[in-house]
């Protein structure tokens, strides 16, 4: 059966940004020392700051860029880093296991609804870059309408149920990219050229956004909107978090997974 052609419009809003037009204040949440000291307080009474610092990371999350990053709360000079950003990440939803550790080498999302990035150490700009699904969407359109079709139809996932690289979901926008899924799954012709179109849209000059992290920073994604991609030698200094969160954007049923046993991936 012949499948209608998808309806390709552009997306609008802050989520379709470019890398080069961004400042640090569009992405940077300074957080203050009583948010940080809030985060030992059993009572939600009792975190007035980080209530409030959290709201804002939900907004952007959901309404805002997709992305942004803490600086302040220095979970990385406590004794137990990782304990406190799965502390922290509970506040903003379900904590879900840890994936394989390997550094996928392409821009990627995480099978989640928010993936937190802890950073113990610095790493130079270039070691953690993201781009903006909803723009590379609005450049395949103008540059590649045949491929875009195709990016809105199933992919085949391995042993995951298929989904398209883009979709929408009750009026939102949708994005998912697994390139490593991907090849364990027979891709065919088009769906090649599609992803090579994509790949080619997402290395034009000042689409990416390349973020210098400091010890101490919390970069927090949501991967249905943002791509994130990794150097290999970011794995050492970044403890990662994967988190399951009900919301406008959230993460497909076929994508979700259970979480019996909450913990944090190095």
């Amino acid at each position: 059966m012949t499948l209608p052609p998808p309806r390709l419009i552009p997306q609008a809003g802050p989520a379709a940004w470019a890398g080069s037009a961004l400042t640090p204040a569009d992405w940077m949440i300074p957080a203050g020392a009583e948010a940080a000291a809030e985060l030992a307080e059993p009572d939600a009474a009792q975190r007035p700051q980080l209530t409030a610092l959290l709201r804002q990371v939900a907004e952007r999350l959901d309404d805002g860029r997709g992305f942004c990053l803490l600086r302040g709360l220095n979970l990385d000079r406590l004794a137990e880093p990782e304990a406190a950003l799965l502390a922290l990440g509970g506040l903003l939803g379900r904590p879900l296991p840890p994936e394989a550790a390997a550094t996928p080498a392409g821009f990627h999302a995480d099978p989640a609804d928010i993936l937190a990035l802890l950073c113990l150490g610095s790493l130079a700009e270039g070691a953690v870059s993201l781009v903006a699904a909803a723009a590379l969407h609005n450049a395949l359109l103008k540059a590649d309408r045949a491929a875009l079709t195709v990016l809105h139809r199933d992919f085949p996932y391995g042993e995951a149920a298929a989904q398209p690289v883009f979709a929408t979901a009750e009026g939102a926008f949708l994005s998912h990219l697994d390139r490593a899924a991907m090849a364990a799954a027979r891709l065919d012709p088009a769906q090649q050229a599609a992803l090579d179109a994509l790949e080619a849209v997402a290395a034009a000059p000042g689409q990416a956004l390349a973020l210098p992290l400091h010890a101490g920073d919390l970069l927090l994604v949501n991967p249905r909107l943002v791509w994130l991609r990794l150097a290999a030698e970011s794995a050492a200094l970044l403890r990662r978090l994967r988190l399951d969160r009900p919301g406008p954007r959230s993460l497909p049923a076929t994508f979700r997974q259970a979480a019996s046993n909450p913990m944090v991936g190095g």
